[in-house]
């Protein structure tokens, strides 16, 4: 579904190896916030051509993603939030690799979607928060956050809600590299992992999300439907 706030094209504009999608938010006046019709054309840009490798990116280096878009009502929020979902899931079982280019802020479901892809790359002012709105009593990142970085430093951060600065985040294994052209270095990468070919990422991908990760997602799915009904 084409919606004017996600653009999807061959590789980044200008730059890019042949063989993988960008995927770039271009809502800069509300931080990238999502709504239903940009996360449905984000969740059909995923679902596409699933061995395609995609990078997930900004227009612009002010905000990756600011998550749902506070200023709709709570219903059109909550199909938002499930739309999310879909989506996270989209990106955790397709074959092809995702690539996240943080370089602002990624709040609560954007921090989500950033922690969806396999792989991260931050420039030096991504940083990353995994709250909710305040009073819904969501689950944001519960499903995710153990895997990538420990039980105990998950917690940590999905309690407390605070900020995480790339450098943090390179520490505790949430980004994989922090660098002053991110997008550039995501593109070579994708180009080195279409040079290993486009069959490696489907076994490993599967293999890695065995042994629970997709039953966290649907509780966690399932614990914000319950919440978003108490609303």
């Amino acid at each position: 579904m084409l919606h004017p706030s996600v653009l999807v094209q061959p590789g980044p504009a200008g730059s890019a190896p042949p063989g993988f999608l960008s995927v770039r938010l271009d809502r800069p006046e509300r931080r990238n916030a999502l709504d239903a019709g940009m996360t449905r054309a984000l969740l059909d840009a995923f679902r596409a051509d699933p061995a395609v490798p995609v990078l997930i990116e900004s227009t612009g280096p002010g905000a990756f993603c600011a998550g749902a878009d506070l200023t709709l009502p709570d219903r059109e929020r909550a199909v938002v939030s499930d739309l999310l979902y879909d989506t996270y899931e989209a990106m955790v079982t397709r074959a092809g690799p995702v690539i996240a280019v943080v370089e602002g802020p990624a709040v609560g479901g954007g921090a989500q979607l950033a922690g969806a892809a396999d792989l991260r790359i931050a420039g030096p002012r991504g940083r990353f928060r995994w709250t909710g709105p305040p009073g819904r009593g969501l689950a944001v990142g519960a499903w995710l956050l153990p895997g990538l970085i420990g039980r105990g430093a998950a917690l940590e951060l999905t309690l407390t809600g605070r900020w995480v600065e790339a450098l943090e985040a390179l520490r505790l294994g949430l980004v994989n590299r922090v660098g002053d052209e991110p997008g550039k270095v995501a593109a070579e990468l994708a180009g080195d992992l279409l040079a290993h070919g486009a069959a490696v990422g489907g076994p490993v991908k599967r293999i890695a999300s065995a042994g629970g990760l997709l039953d966290m997602l649907r509780a966690e799915r399932e614990a914000n439907r319950a919440a978003w009904g108490r609303a």
